[in-house]
Formats: C-alpha cells, sequence, structure tokens
C-alpha cells in the first residue's frame, strides 16, 4: 500500500498563489497515474488534475490555465501550483494515487476574498 502525505496548504487571498506537495512512500508511485481532487464543504469530491505515467496531464475546467501538476525530480513527489487563486477554490486538497487508488490525509486551502 503506497502512503501519500500532502502539505503546503494554508490560508491565502484571491489571486494568491500555493504550491501542495505530495510525497509517496514506495519508488513504484513514479509510475503510477496520480491526481488530486478537491472536497469543499457541501459539495462532491472533484478531480481537478491528474497526470499519468507518460506525463500527460488533465485538468478540470474551472482550474485549467491556473492550476499544474508536476512530479519532482526525484519522481516521489507530485505537485500542484495553484495560481490566480479564488474563493471558490476553498477546499480540502487530497493526493490520490489513481491506480491504486491510495488517498493522502488531505490538506486544507482557504482563500479569503
Amino acid at each position: 500500500q503506497v502512503q501519500l502525505v500532502e502539505s503546503g496548504g494554508g490560508l491565502v487571498q484571491a489571486g494568491g498563489s500555493l504550491r501542495l506537495s505530495c510525497a509517496a512512500s514506495k519508488s513504484t508511485f513514479s509510475i503510477h497515474a496520480m491526481g488530486w481532487y478537491r472536497q469543499a464543504p457541501g459539495k462532491q469530491r472533484e478531480l481537478v488534475a491528474r497526470i499519468n505515467s507518460g506525463g500527460s496531464t488533465n485538468y478540470a475546467g474551472s482550474v485549467k490555465g491556473r492550476f499544474t501538476i508536476f512530479r519532482g525530480s526525484a519522481r516521489h513527489t507530485v505537485y500542484l501550483q495553484m495560481n490566480s487563486l479564488k474563493p471558490e477554490d476553498t477546499a480540502v486538497y487530497y493526493c490520490v494515487d489513481l491506480d491504486v487508488s491510495s488517498w493522502g490525509q488531505g490538506t486544507q486551502v482557504t482563500v479569503s476574498s
């Protein structure tokens, strides 16, 4: 079982940026498809970004052009760079190994207006 640990959440003003990090416990992480989900209060969980084993990426329409998912050089990490943040981006963000359905504990992102 892959263990995933997120970090980098916090409070930021609208228009600001945050970078979320996800560290994995196993090297096989580097060949799995990885994703970032988010869940806001009272809303369904949403896949906002994914990166496939070959490096291709996909984004939800609500974050396209503002968020970037990428793997670290060490290949045991995946990041979510979030720019031009909006209050509606406020949510708990989860790192997920999509191939084995392993989830991190989540990190809170709060964007103030």
